[in-house]
């Protein structure tokens, strides 16, 4: 039984046993009564025997991608064997970010006390932050100077911190290292140079027997994960970021459009006609089992295709992305801990929130999960850089990721990240062009934003 279903069992025999428990309340007869501060006995009206003391329970929402919700699970009972009488639960949600946002929303809307802190997308702190305690008021500012500032900034809302950053990402380009060697190729600068490579590398791997063998496979699905992919393309291509940090509506551009039809181009050739329903997991899983020459996905990918289990392990290197007419860019991601205005533990739930995301645990989940730190000190720490050292190469690439326009269109970035991906999916899929896309798309752009 998964968690969610179990919570919700749990949930509904405790409001029956409640019940029962009302129902078969003592009656006046009962010797029984509550005492006075000096311990005598008080006739009050109910008669009924206060019970021990229960555990606090403080349930976190968390993801379930790669190895997240076991860290996750690991760190929560790390907490509970150091606090007496506070029992951390993990509740599993979805892998894609807009489903999880809809199960959120959902939690909000009833103002939900089900659910104590949520697992939150670096984008979505503007959006909702109405929903968070100030973590300030609990003790946030004495470790907020550990992480990067930029993430700190970014979960600040009108003063208040709204949620404690947890671990960042940037997309990263995951390549076969024997099968550039094989075909006397160098690891791609360039989209032009993968789209070479991965077509060499998949016909020769083809006709050596390997049919289901793929050049280039990452995130086509019509969600959040294409919004990062596309931005990537456009902004490595010199086609602006959406909407610009003034509110500058830039995406309907020609820059744009070349690198998004190019993208069209591989659907079908280097990648599989199933790219465009492909999340992080499903081009991992073809990855990790062999069967392409690069992938475009998150650093948690890297200790799992390190696994002993993988098909690659040994035999791939990360870098950066490739670059189209301009330099390389990298979607800045990652994922924050808010605490709940609706919990009823808000106290101690932040202080869980916090334990979660302290350097102790950063640098547990960096080790045996590949999760970038958020704790600066830690891209210097010699046991996170022997387990993961791209972390060192690639320092860069993770502070000066390109962000997502969720400050500037906040309340409304979802709605914005919603038009944008829609449009690209459908040049994806072969319904319009790029041009004819982004035209109407600015449109959309401006009916939502008002900018």
């Amino acid at each position: 039984m998964s968690k969610k279903k179990l919570l919700l069992v749990l949930l509904l025999i405790m409001a029956l046993v409640f019940a029962g428990l009302v129902g078969c309340g003592t009656d006046d007869d009962d010797p029984v009564d509550d005492p006075d501060e000096n311990g005598t006995p008080i006739d009050d009206d109910d008669d009924t025997v206060d019970e021990p003391g229960e555990d606090v329970v403080i349930t976190i929402a968390a993801g379930a991608v790669g190895q997240e919700l076991e860290l996750t699970e690991k760190a929560a009972q790390m907490y509970n064997e150091r606090n007496e009488g506070v029992i951390v639960e993990v509740l599993d949600t979805p892998d894609l970010a807009d489903d999880r946002l809809g199960l959120y929303l959902q939690f909000f809307e009833a103002q939900s006390a089900e659910v104590d802190i949520y697992q939150i997308d670096v984008i979505w702190p503007g959006d909702l932050a109405e929903h968070f305690i100030d973590l300030y008021d609990h003790g946030a500012g004495d470790v907020v100077g550990d992480h990067f500032p930029a993430i700190v900034e970014n979960n600040e809302v009108d003063g208040a911190l709204v949620a404690i950053p947890w671990f960042t990402d940037a997309g990263l380009l995951y390549y076969r290292t024997d099968l550039l060697e094989k075909y006397d190729l160098d690891p791609p600068e360039t989209w032009e140079a993968l789209e070479n490579a991965a077509s060499i590398i998949q016909e020769g791997e083809r006709a050596d027997g390997n049919s289901d063998f793929v050049g280039f496979v990452w995130q086509g699905n019509s969600y959040e994960g294409l919004t990062c992919n596309a931005l990537e393309w456009i902004a490595s291509n010199e086609g602006g970021e959406i909407i610009e940090p003034d509110g500058e509506i830039t995406i309907n551009n020609a820059n744009a459009a070349e690198i998004i039809d190019m993208a069209a181009g591989w659907v079908g050739t280097i990648s599989p006609n199933g790219v465009t329903g492909m999340a992080e997991e499903d081009a991992r899983a073809i990855w990790q089992g062999g069967n392409a020459a690069f992938m475009r996905n998150w650093p948690y990918a890297y200790s799992l295709s390190e696994g002993d289990d993988s098909a690659v392990q040994g035999v791939f290197d990360v870098s950066a992305l490739p670059a189209g007419k301009g330099s390389p860019a990298a979607t800045l991601g990652g994922w924050q801990l808010g605490v709940s205005r609706y919990s009823n533990n808000p106290e101690i739930a932040a202080d869980v929130a916090l334990f979660m995301a302290s350097e102790e645990v950063q640098k547990m989940r960096a080790i045996e999960g590949a999760f970038n730190p958020t704790i600066m000190s830690l891209y210097e720490d010699e046991e996170v850089l022997e387990a993961v050292p791209f972390f060192g190469s690639l320092y860069d690439v993770f502070i000066n990721a390109v962000a997502r326009p969720s400050t500037v269109s906040a309340p409304r970035y979802n709605e914005v990240s919603t038009a944008f991906f829609r449009a690209v999916h459908s040049v994806l899929t072969g319904d319009t062009n790029a041009t004819d896309a982004l035209e109407e798309l600015e449109l959309d752009l401006q009916d939502i934003t008002g900018f």
